[in-house]
């Protein structure tokens, strides 16, 4: 049966609305939506760039659960220093719990303690740099394997079948802050000795009077930079020139300057072209200053300070006028090497500057060139040639890769691993110090090739090899060719 059904009027109407308004409002809303997505769009396109940065969008991190770190506000005074060393200390607390089957802490504090099988030690001192006082005839060295300043006569010579020669006086003991002393001056007018320490933390310059001798303190202390490696002065203006070679710089103290007085002036920077700079010296009469170089460095930028951060041990000294940028201000991926040499500067030289000039290159015949000695009288300069076992002479004028003048070098020189030269030019004598074999050696002041020395004064006996072992940082062993090697 087929039946028919009528919808009243209003009913009908009534739901017609209803549908065009929940039509309406999705029209409306999702216009408004595309309407966000559209503009969102043109800004980020008109956007303009400005060199600054620029706020694009701002999304919130979902909620975290669990345990976070305390946070440590931006002036807390810590450090990583201060981390590692709280991580240490709770490191040996624990580690006193001995487990089982490990030896007790008694144990392992007897095997700490027990003695050596072996000691390799150089029981001889060895010469490291020599310098003659000729107005009291005497001729003075350092002695960095035992740390000691030795004093001999300038005419001493050792017979071949003695064991050695005795200083008439020595300098050495724990008052004296002699480490590592590496090079010396002597003052014309008084006879004070200047010594400066080379891998010593915190050891300064020191300077004894002449008639010093035994455990005694310095008369008088200068704060200087680690790694300080050679020393000149100019008389005439009454200033101590430093080379520094663990920071590739060169800084200048006045000559009567107190502990903690900062330099006056320095020399450091990529211009400088200085690199593992080791001996210096003066040419005063034509205001120049000679600096001889191994030739390794990096270069160097300041490290901020982060407000309310207490300095670190050491780095107040940092913090004075003219000092040197230290190996921790390295910038990292700087690292070079470059073929060793001697640079020239004006005596006043300061800052990042370049060398007037260079002397480098293959006909030098430079080789980890040590302390130098400038005589003003001939207008010649001399390097103490470290691993080539020479001495080299240059005219004071040289520049690029020239030859020396003059080379002294062979077996009868007894020459081994020089490191000090001095020439004494009132008595026409050469001196040279061999950290290598235990002995300094006298020569003519022109002496050149293979030229036996006039006199020598050993500190060891004539077949005693001299380790050259000189703050060793590690120790190695060749299982292959059964040997141990040692770092310097």
């Amino acid at each position: 049966m087929l039946r028919r059904i009528h919808l009243r009027p209003r009913v009908g109407v009534a739901a017609l609305m209803c549908l065009v308004v929940a039509i309406a409002a999705w029209v409306l809303f999702a216009g408004q939506a595309k309407r966000l997505e559209w503009t969102a769009a043109s800004e980020a396109a008109l956007r303009k760039p400005t060199g600054y940065p620029q706020l694009i969008s701002v999304e919130p991190f979902p909620g975290m659960d669990g345990q976070m770190c305390q946070w440590v506000p931006a002036n807390a005074m810590t450090s990583l220093r201060t981390a590692l060393q709280q991580e240490r200390r709770a490191a040996q607390t624990a580690a006193q719990a001995t487990p089982p089957g490990f030896p007790s802490a008694a144990q392992q504090t007897e095997v700490q303690e027990r003695s050596p099988l072996r000691i390799i030690r150089d029981p001889y001192p060895a010469f490291s740099s020599v310098a003659v006082d000729t107005v009291h005839d005497e001729v003075i060295f350092t002695d960095e394997n035992l740390f000691q300043i030795l004093v001999y006569d300038r005419m001493d010579n050792t017979p071949p079948t003695a064991t050695m020669t005795e200083p008439k006086r020595v300098i050495s003991g724990l008052q004296t802050k002699i480490e590592f002393n590496c090079d010396l001056y002597i003052d014309p007018k008084t006879g004070d000795i200047y010594t400066i320490a080379h891998d010593s933390g915190g050891m300064p310059l020191t300077i004894f009077s002449r008639q010093a001798k035994g455990d005694v303190p310095p008369t008088r202390e200068i704060d200087t930079p680690k790694g300080t490696y050679g020393i000149a002065v100019d008389e005439e203006a009454e200033e101590i020139f430093l080379a520094i070679q663990h920071d590739s710089a060169v800084v200048v103290y006045e000559k009567y300057a107190a502990r903690d007085d900062p330099p006056i002036r320095l020399l450091q920077g990529d211009k400088t072209m200085l690199g593992d700079a080791h001996g210096i010296a003066l040419d005063t009469k034509n205001k120049l200053m000679f600096v001889s170089n191994y030739g390794s460095s990096s270069s160097r930028a300041p490290l901020p300070q982060r407000e309310g951060e207490a300095w670190e041990t050491g780095q107040e000294r940092e913090r004075k006028p003219n000092w040197p940028l230290q190996r921790s201000q390295a910038i990292p991926g700087t690292g070079r090497i470059l073929p060793p040499s001697i640079n020239v500067y004006p005596i006043k030289a300061q800052g990042d500057v370049p060398p007037l000039r260079i002397i480098q290159g293959p006909k030098t015949q430079m080789n980890m060139p040590s302390h130098l000695f400038m005589d003003e009288e001939r207008g010649e300069l001399y390097l103490a040639n470290d691993m080539d076992n020479s001495i080299l002479v240059f005219d004071s004028s040289a520049s690029g890769d020239v030859a020396p003048k003059r080379v002294l070098k062979g077996p009868q020189t007894l020459i081994q691993n020089p490191t000090g030269v001095f020439v004494d030019i009132k008595n026409d004598e050469l001196w040279v110090a061999s950290f290598g074999k235990h002995v300094a050696t006298v020569f003519q002041r022109t002496a050149e090739g293979d030229t036996p020395p006039l006199r020598v004064i050993r500190n060891g006996p004539l077949d005693a090899p001299g380790l050259m072992i000189g703050n060793p940082g590690a120790i190695g062993y060749d299982t292959k060719r059964e040997e141990i090697l040692v770092p310097n």
